[in-house]
């Protein structure tokens, strides 16, 4: 009987069997995937959860924007304050009888080492009203033009 096509004369198979090697290939592959590492790096910030509770009064609090910019600098409503500034707000804002929301929003260029360091302030800072605001400038699909 004659194996991958060849000829049932008693002569030599002239091809190489390559299903063993695909094999080895496959498997080490598998492998390779299994022993990549998981990208770890992230800041977890725990925002709180909504309250739909119609029974609290609707007091819209003031809100506090924290704006990054190209120029690494830190706009706080507008104003260009410094790490320790940013810090010293957080508290004051904080310690209010209600919390302002505390808003960020990184313009495009913003530099990711600067994003990271203001949300580790933010985290350490224990602000419990905190959100994203302007992704919705960057999305690219599903818009019409």
């Amino acid at each position: 009987m004659a194996m991958s096509g060849g000829k049932d004369d008693g002569s030599p198979m002239m091809e190489m069997n390559t299903t063993p090697l695909i094999d080895v290939m496959l498997v080490l592959l598998i492998m390779f995937i299994i022993t990549i590492p998981v990208a770890t790096h992230a800041v977890n910030i725990d925002l709180p959860a909504p309250n739909n509770n119609p029974d609290t009064p609707d007091v819209e609090p003031d809100k506090n924007k924290i704006v990054l910019t190209q120029a690494d600098q830190i706009l706080w409503n507008g104003t260009p304050i410094s790490d320790g500034e940013l810090v010293n707000n957080l508290n004051i804002s904080k310690n209010m009888a209600v919390e302002p929301e505390l808003q960020f929003e990184p313009e495009a260029q913003a530099s990711y080492d600067l994003s990271a360091r203001v949300l580790n302030i933010i985290k350490g800072s224990g602000v419990t009203r905190f959100g994203f605001v302007g992704n919705e400038q960057y999305r690219t699909f599903g818009t019409a033009q």
